[in-house]
């Protein structure tokens, strides 16, 4: 069995995405995805487009409320850039079941998010993370961050049954592009395969982005809430 991720904390605007049942993901399903989060101590963000309309300016330079964040983030298709942290509970809903893979599926790939660079002020270190995917990959799934690089669900798959958890702590990276995805769980029970897709609550995408070598615009978090103009990274090298 996937081990658990232990003593990870997830908060912030951005990343805390709540707990509950997912869209479509009821007790008729194999599983419940109980709960989802992306670490909140990741790396920085990228838009898509620089902020130039006065409306989306005072939301990103002054203190709004976390549904203006959250919609503003929206708006312009914010990612993590380069690497991020994503956990997974699921719950099982029948007498048994075995999840035989969880793989990432991307759903658009462009160019890398340059219209604006909003770097991030870290707190610590990420906790322990289990499995990693490489979405600049063909086809990418997940593999044991330390040792074997075997597919991790070639070799090993998950027995649940009912009311039984599992947490998935996974790691994704990118260098090449800006990517929406999810994840699709493929679940065997009563001889029957199925599959059970894994999102943000409201059926959301999740989003990773490259690194761009130049930002229009670079944004740092202001102690005193939002963002502020700052100075430029160094430049991004080719292939991270």
């Amino acid at each position: 069995m996937l081990v658990a991720a232990g003593g990870v904390v997830f908060s912030g605007w951005f990343t805390s995405l709540g707990t509950g049942v997912f869209d479509g993901l009821g007790s008729r399903e194999p599983l419940t995805v109980a709960y989802v989060s992306i670490d909140d101590d990741g790396p920085d963000l990228a838009l898509r487009e620089r902020v130039t309309a006065p409306h989306d300016r005072a939301i990103l330079l002054g203190r709004p409320d976390a549904a203006q964040e959250e919609s503003f983030m929206e708006r312009y298709r914010a990612a993590r850039v380069g690497s991020m942290v994503v956990v997974a509970v699921l719950s099982g809903n029948r007498a048994g079941l075995r999840i035989a893979d969880v793989r990432p599926r991307v759903l658009k790939r462009e160019p890398v998010s340059d219209g604006a660079l909003l770097r991030v002020t870290h707190a610590g270190e990420a906790g322990t993370i289990e499995v990693a995917a490489d979405l600049d990959e063909r086809v990418p799934r997940f593999v044991p961050v330390k040792g074997r690089k075997t597919p991790y669900f070639q070799v090993k798959q998950i027995d649940l049954v009912r009311d039984e958890r599992v947490t998935l702590a996974m790691t994704l990276t990118a260098c090449e592009a800006f990517y929406e995805f999810e994840f699709v769980a493929t679940v065997v029970s009563g001889g029957r395969t199925e599959q059970v897709v894994i999102r943000r609550p409201g059926g959301l995408p999740f989003r990773l982005t490259g690194p761009a070598r130049k930002y229009r615009s670079v944004y740092g978090e202001n102690p005193l809430g939002g963002w502020r103009p700052t100075s430029p990274p160094a430049p991004a090298k080719r292939g991270c």
